[in-house]
């Protein structure tokens, strides 16, 4: 099972992005997904999540410019980022609570990240 991020890049202040990120190999289903990021020097912060029925939970700093969504036949969540700060800049991680096809139960899986900049 891996999860696959894409869509950050560079951006100017008030501008957006839209990642995506993909589950794919032996999955059986998944419950909740979300993105967390990580700013340089930070801990990881969670951004939102989403439950599988489409109950969405948002940080403060993100409520109002960032959308969280899912499209479970495709096992992909995104997040379409509005209204971009330069504190939004940092690496973001996709989420997902999954239970693949081998093993009984769920278990957390991690994208490998992608990079959101956003200059002034």
């Amino acid at each position: 099972v891996q999860l696959q991020a894409s869509g950050g890049g560079l951006v100017q202040a008030g501008g957006s992005l839209r990642l995506s990120c993909v589950g794919s190999g032996s999955i059986r289903s998944i419950r909740g997904m979300g993105w967390y990021r990580q700013a340089p020097g930070k801990q990881r912060e969670l951004v939102a999540t989403i439950t599988v029925g489409g109950a969405t939970n948002y940080a403060d700093s993100v409520k109002g410019r960032f959308t969280i969504s899912r499209d479970n036949a495709k096992n992909t969540v995104y997040l379409q980022m509005n209204s971009l700060r330069p504190e939004d800049t940092a690496l973001y991680y996709c989420y997902a609570n999954i239970s693949p096809t081998i093993l009984p139960g769920y278990y957390d899986y991690w994208g490998q990240g992608t990079l959101v900049t956003v200059s002034s």
